[in-house]
């Protein structure tokens, strides 16, 4: 004989109404007991949000209410939680999904490791509601975390200005300093060679210059002295990268506007001087 042939009429209406089992494994679940008792229980599709709240504004709320009878807590919690969800604008702070999802990422672990620990600890020996709800709660744990993995490891997208421009006509060089930007976790957009670069600029509008001195058709000396003095470029830090002699380079500073200058070869370490104009 099966289970549900040991069912009353009000059990098999209870897990009807509620989508909840009446008895599971010969026993009759505390759910039922309740319902038949007359307490609310709530189908699967939905769940009861705990929210903790002062005694003022607990009282300033039933205030309210009682004022308005047509209303409840309830209905206008939901009708608050979709207009920020409707309106993501208004949102303030969690404009930043990223991070949204780092704030997220530690009080979710806990939930998919506590629950863990539950469903191991007591196997077999949990009411059937409390069970499937912590692996309900255990599941949805799971896809959240996914989801927010994927939150934190999506890179950034590159918008048209960047912190860092780097010119110089050897791409080894102009791959080396970006790799090392891109690792610092800073915008940066490499050139390889002169042309262009002040349509670049005014486009993008990069906060430092990391200029090659000695390339074809171009002087970067001539090029930085372009650049500080234009109306537009003028505040743009320019650090002057290049293998002729330091003291030529530093006769040269003044004249041209450069705000640093770094000399090949150089160590990464050298690169650090960015940070101060970033």
């Amino acid at each position: 004989m099966t289970e549900d042939a040991n069912k009353s009429d009000e059990m098999l209406r209870y897990e009807q109404e509620t989508g909840k089992l009446a008895v599971y494994r010969g026993i009759i679940t505390e759910s039922f007991k309740k319902w038949r008792n007359g307490a609310k229980i709530y189908k699967r599709d939905k769940q009861r949000i705990a929210l903790y709240i002062s005694d003022d504004e607990k009282c300033r709320w039933q205030r309210f209410i009682e004022a308005n009878p047509s209303l409840n807590i309830s209905r206008l919690i939901r009708a608050a939680v979709n207009f920020y969800i409707d309106r993501p604008g208004d949102a303030g702070a969690f404009q930043d999904a990223r991070q949204a999802s780092l704030g997220l990422k530690n009080p979710l672990t806990i939930i998919k490791g506590v629950s863990e620990l539950l469903l191991d600890a007591y196997k077999g020996r949990l009411d059937a509601d409390v069970e499937a709800r912590i692996r309900d709660i255990h599941s949805k744990s799971l896809v959240m975390e996914a989801l927010i993995k994927g939150a934190i490891d999506k890179p950034e997208s590159v918008g048209p200005k960047y912190d860092v421009l780097v010119v110089d006509d050897d791409p080894p060089t102009v791959e080396l300093i970006t790799g090392y930007f891109e690792f610092q976790r800073l915008k940066v957009k490499g050139m390889h060679g002169p042309n262009g670069v002040v349509a670049e600029m005014l486009d993008s509008r990069p906060s430092v210059l990391i200029l090659d001195v000695i390339m074809p058709d171009t002087d970067g000396f001539a090029l930085c002295k372009q650049i500080k003095n234009h109306p537009v470029l003028g505040n743009t830090k320019v650090i002057l990268l290049t293998a002729i002699p330091e003291y030529h380079v530093r006769k040269r500073m003044d004249d041209v506007g450069a705000d640093a200058y770094i000399l090949k070869p150089f160590n990464l370490s050298a690169l650090d001087v960015v940070k101060k104009y970033v």
